[in-house]
């Protein structure tokens, strides 16, 4: 992306999606670029519904990439906003938008030595299998350090109370 600048601050660049992982990995980002005195880089990948091929093909792809774009920034700020606040994360912070798939988005980012690359590392135990994709490919990929934060242990509570109570609803079948 920028290539290197050794006068350039130091920056920690996390992978944001709004999901729990990534939540736990842009609280570890924030806290890592303060104590280090880095500038925070929150990036969001964002592609086409269908990918970038389908999106190519269509007639009318244009509007419709620009107005994808806008609800990527919008879901960045939201996300943000959400974890943040009014108040900020109290480090300079740089949001970015990108359109691409989100391991190759993030080591293009994050392209300096001394950047410092924070991901979320997927589900644990049998799920992780079909999981941690960015990761892998960050770790694999990257110039420069990646750090892969394990999920909070509040996703595994919330999806065993989700999964608990999602076979004790009661549905109504008349309507079907």
């Amino acid at each position: 992306m920028s290539g290197y600048d050794a006068s350039a601050a130091a920056r920690v660049v996390v992978g944001v999606s709004g999901s729990l992982g990534s939540v736990t990995a842009l609280r570890r980002a924030t806290a890592l670029a303060r104590s280090l005195g880095a500038v925070l880089w929150p990036v969001l990948a964002w592609e086409p519904p269908g990918g970038d091929a389908t999106a190519r093909r269509s007639p009318t792809a244009g509007p419709l990439i620009e107005e994808w774009q806008r609800l990527a920034k919008q879901r960045l700020a939201s996300v943000l906003d959400e974890i943040f606040g009014e108040h900020g994360p109290g480090v300079p912070m740089h949001a970015v938008i990108v359109r691409g798939t989100p391991g190759r988005a993030l080591v293009a980012i994050a392209d300096r030595e001394d950047d410092l690359l924070v991901v979320g590392a997927g589900r644990r135990g049998l799920q992780r299998a079909f999981s941690g994709r960015v990761a892998r490919h960050c770790l694999t990929h990257a110039v420069c350090p990646v750090l892969a934060v394990p999920p909070s242990p509040l996703e595994s509570d919330l999806v065993a109370v989700h999964r608990r109570n999602a076979w004790h609803l009661r549905m109504d079948t008349r309507g079907l």
